[in-house]
């Protein structure tokens, strides 16, 4: 399901998701993230998270709608939403606004700006911590007080700029 440009060079599977003993490891943090915060990682939310994890990319919802069924039936949609919005709302993902798309969160822990490197090329998207702090105190300068943060930047990554 990767979203390659036409031209993209390089084979699927440089960038690849969670699988095996990794996976079960990632479900299972979440599992306890959930019980620590009292909340529920029902069966729904645990596919759509799998899925999320197991993607060798960002995955549209429609994506996950396709996929959810493990007996090739697809989801209801308002099923994939409510799970995308509670996994959105304990940061477990992340939605790249640009790309329409999700991805699970790959920083553990407290809330965080999420920022992603995407590839123009093969449609990677890598996640990593910005230093908002800056931007943080001039937007409360301002008198804003910023409830969230999503930067995305656009480029090559290192297996497209090979390629």
């Amino acid at each position: 399901m990767a979203m390659h440009a036409p031209d993209c060079q390089h084979e699927d599977g440089v960038h690849p998701g969670l699988k095996g003993h990794a996976l079960r490891h990632a479900l299972a943090d979440a599992e306890h993230r959930c019980l620590d915060s009292q909340e529920r990682l029902t069966t729904p939310r645990r596919r759509v998270l799998e899925l999320l994890l197991e993607a060798d990319g960002p995955l549209k919802a429609y994506d996950l709608i396709a996929a959810f069924g493990e007996d090739g039936e697809p989801a209801k949609p308002p099923t994939v939403y409510r799970a995308l919005e509670f996994l959105e709302r304990l940061g477990f993902a992340h939605r790249i606004e640009s790309l329409n798309a999700y991805v699970p969160c790959r920083l553990d822990g407290e809330a965080h700006a999420a920022a992603f490197l995407i590839c123009s090329c093969c449609g990677a998207a890598e996640e990593f911590e910005p230093d908002f702090a800056p931007g943080r105190e001039a937007a409360a300068a301002k008198g804003y007080a910023v409830s969230s943060v999503t930067l995305e930047a656009r480029g090559l990554c290192p297996a497209c700029q090979a390629g």
